[in-house]
């Protein structure tokens, strides 16, 4: 039988991938050109996707006639082996002979079947990672969906993801119960082409937090769609450029729980967040054995943490002051018995224009560290100390009090100084059964909170502490399911009253 050459991709093939990857610049040039350049290029373009899908389907047929030469070769084989033994004075010579053909078809085989795993596994991957998108690039889609079933105990003011508890009234249950699906999440990932040697990538979130339809039967159990995340990435070795909708990166730790992803846990209970718009820079430097800096700073859209009443776009306090939020953090990582060891500190400040000559300065400093313990024992948790800083979590989100209706003039203002963090214990029982136990805290200052007879904030009452608790166990018993338990306990001090609450929360999910 005639050897076959090694299997190379045909040279068509590489010129239809080349002109495919300069294709985006191509569209870029052409992008203001007449509609008859623009039906040209589309013409052209069906043309190359035509062309692909010959130069695919030939692949998959080299692919079917290098199995059947990897069957043809292994008969053969294994007839040279059942052949006849040769006379005694040419058994030596015949023996040479023999083994160098089997040691050639034995390489032959081998290089066959090596290329035909080679070409099966491209094309399976082909297959299963094909998502379609306008820009031909890869897609990724993901998601999580979750159902949430929870029992509470007095009052609280969410009462699927509560927060904080409030004060019983005499009308009003003092237990619920209910079930939610709207804290399952979708999300899309596109990495696009090399710029300048970086990587582009792109991400967008959504839940169904987005509050419910108005007037609608049973509205709760059809929550709005809400945006979560939405940025993009420059990548390159040790940089990296963000744009978009993110989580606050002066934050970047939250205590482990599927029963608050609508909010992340412990918000408004010492965990500093934000979704909010921004533009960052990371530098990581590599300190050598195992250890890396990581640098980041950027600009942030400036909330404060008001209430949203309109479907129209007015500013708040921060973005009326014309400046945006500036945010700066500096982390050090090293890999411990292949946990990490992490410790981080953070700034932030916000310039805020409340109207009618009333300013204010919003700034917190903050830190982070994650401690693994022996025997499977892991410790984290973030602490902060700030002001007027509502929008990203903290005074249990308020950042100002007034002494009297915001919209009078002669109402004054007070900054609400605050400290807050929290910290969580995880059990790792295996690598599909964990254990976390957490305590988070946020504290306005007593001095700020009675600076007014009467303070009038976002809320009914003015929130003069807020502590939370908190167990669960997480089960998995595929790397795609999920099954946990978690019981949390709520106690807010308002200026005038004292309440408690408690929820047992019940999630069962699956990842996509």
């Amino acid at each position: 039988m005639k050897p076959r050459t090694p299997f190379r991709v045909p040279a068509h093939l590489w010129m239809v991938v080349a002109i495919l990857l300069c294709s985006p610049s191509l569209w870029a040039q052409q992008a203001h050109a007449p509609d008859q350049a623009l039906a040209n290029s589309v013409e052209q373009l069906r043309q190359q996707v035509e062309e692909l899908r010959a130069a695919v389907a030939e692949i998959k047929s080299q692919a079917s006639e290098y199995r059947a030469e990897n069957q043809e070769l292994r008969k053969e084989l294994e007839r040279l082996h059942s052949a006849a033994p040769a006379p005694a004075s040419d058994k030596s010579a015949e023996n040479v002979a023999s083994a160098d053909t089997n040691s050639s078809l034995e390489q032959r085989v081998s290089s066959v079947e090596e290329t035909t795993q080679v070409l099966e596994s491209q094309l399976r991957g082909q297959y299963q990672s094909k998502v379609e998108s306008a820009s031909k690039y890869r897609v990724r889609l993901s998601g999580l969906v979750l159902l949430n079933l929870f029992h509470n105990r007095g009052l609280v003011d969410n009462m699927d993801v509560p927060t904080w508890s409030i004060p019983l009234s005499v009308y009003g249950p003092s237990s619920s119960f209910g079930g939610t699906l709207r804290q399952s999440e979708l999300g899309f990932e596109v990495f696009g082409p090399k710029l300048r040697g970086a990587s582009t990538s792109g991400e967008v979130r959504f839940d169904f937090g987005g509050g419910f339809p108005t007037g609608a039967p049973d509205g709760v159990n059809t929550g709005l769609v809400r945006l979560r995340i939405a940025d993009v990435r420059l990548d390159w070795e040790h940089t990296s450029i963000v744009a978009g909708q993110d989580r606050l990166f002066i934050s970047p730790l939250a205590p482990t729980s599927f029963a608050s992803l609508i909010v992340p846990s412990f918000a408004y209970a010492g965990n500093l967040w934000a979704w909010t718009p921004q533009l960052r820079i990371e530098h990581t430097v590599d300190l050598g054995g195992g250890q890396k800096l990581l640098l980041s700073g950027g600009i942030l859209d400036n909330v404060t943490g008001e209430l949203t009443f309109t479907n129209r776009r007015q500013p708040q306090a921060g973005e009326g002051s014309g400046q945006p939020a500036y945010a700066g953090r500096v982390s050090w990582t090293k890999s411990f018995n292949d946990r990490p060891l992490a410790a981080g500190a953070s700034g932030y400040y916000s310039k805020q224009d409340w109207g009618f000559d009333r300013e204010a300065n919003g700034w917190a400093t903050a830190a982070d560290l994650r401690i693994p313990l022996p025997a499977k024992f892991d410790l984290s948790g973030e602490v902060y100390r700030g002001r007027g800083v509502g929008g990203i979590g903290g005074g249990i989100g308020q950042s100002v009090l007034f002494s009297g209706d915001p919209a009078n003039p002669r109402s004054s203002i007070r900054s609400l100084n605050s400290v807050g963090g929290w910290s969580q214990l995880k059990f790792t029982a295996s690598p599909r059964l964990e254990f976390n136990l957490v305590y988070g805290m946020d504290n306005p200052f007593s001095a700020d909170i009675h600076a007014f007879s009467s303070p009038v904030g976002y809320y009914p009452v003015a929130l003069a502490a807020n502590r939370s608790a908190m167990v669960n166990f997480i089960f998995r018993p595929r790397s795609d399911l999920l099954v946990s338990g978690e019981y949390r306990h709520l106690r807010t001090t308002s200026i005038n009253a004292l309440s408690t609450a408690e929820q047992v929360n019940l999630t069962m999910g699956v990842m996509f």
